[in-house]
């Protein structure tokens, strides 16, 4: 029974490690499986250094045909499963073809690196950064290890950033405006508005602000879209008169919010919502949705 298991046993351990990697601050990931990993944070154009340790297994060589590592941006559709979809893709050849019988090092560097997209993780699609160890060899399949790592990018504040101001209304029943401070806001932002009711002839029974993410993956028939309802936040509970105005102030930062993505690859977008809900009396609802731009704003 030993000697099976041992057959078995693959012929090498691999590691990647990061050289600042002491250092170099973590964030959490949550993977498929609903675990949390803590991975290194990166930006575009950062360096990407480290270093691979292949260890063969006590009392065996590894022969190889070449060791590579890959630096890969990669889309992965849920619904087209087992393809992945490369943006980014970066090779360094590590060794030659030949035998290992002793641990080995090899240093790595990527310098400057275009990851132009932030990591994702959603309902139907993830975009994931990650460096990738082949181990190549004749006959037997290749030996591979992958390291995750989470990219995140930060921007200033707009230099535009008009207000929103839009009417919603049923005719000789419902007129109300609504007004927010800006159309783009950053992850922990706060949105200022207010509500004014000029004409009231349904008994409404309260009234409440939806956050909604929106993700669209694929495109033509095959475009599957998911909407998720982040926030509820309740403005007004009780029926409101002519003239009275509501004041809203919801803040961003208790939400697992992530920035807008618009068309990545032609791949997925993902983009955010405000919905203005009022319920009558009858638990009819009447609702006006605008789209918002989400950004990670550039700490000083």
């Amino acid at each position: 029974m030993n000697f099976i298991a041992g057959a078995f046993k693959p012929p090498c351990s691999i590691s990647v490690t990061f050289a600042d990697a002491r250092t170099r601050k973590k964030v959490p990931l949550k993977k498929e499986n609903g675990q949390t990993l803590m991975l290194p944070l990166f930006q575009n154009q950062d360096n990407i250094v480290g270093q691979v340790v292949i260890e063969p297994t006590q009392g065996k060589k590894l022969e190889h045909t070449g060791i590579k590592i890959e630096l890969l941006g990669q889309i992965e559709l849920y619904f087209d499963r087992g393809n992945f979809y490369d943006f980014t893709s970066l090779v360094r050849e590590l060794d030659v073809p030949g035998e290992l019988y002793e641990t080995k090092t090899y240093p790595f560097e990527f310098s400057t690196v275009e990851m132009p997209h932030e990591s994702y993780n959603g309902v139907n699609v993830r975009l994931r950064y990650i460096l990738k160890v082949t181990v190549s060899r004749n006959y037997v399949s290749n030996i591979v290890e992958c390291q995750d790592f989470v990219v995140r990018n930060y921007t200033s504040p707009p230099s535009i950033n008009n207000s929103i101001k839009m009417e919603v209304g049923i005719e000789d029943c419902l007129h109300i405006e609504f007004e927010y401070n800006k159309s783009k806001y950053h992850l922990k932002d706060v949105i200022l508005g207010k509500i004014y009711f000029l004409l009231v002839r349904i008994k409404i029974k309260n009234m409440e602000l939806e956050i909604r993410r929106r993700e669209s993956t694929g495109s033509g028939p095959n475009t599957y879209v998911e909407t998720e309802t982040l926030a509820k936040f309740e403005l007004m509970d009780g029926a409101p008169v002519r003239g009275e105005s509501i004041p809203v102030r919801l803040f961003l930062s208790p939400y697992e919010l992530t920035p807008t993505y618009r068309n990545i690859n032609n791949k997925f977008s993902v983009k955010y919502y405000l919905n203005l809900v009022l319920v009558d009396e009858e638990d009819r609802r009447y609702f006006k949705q605008q789209e918002i731009t989400v950004y990670r704003l550039l700490e000083t």
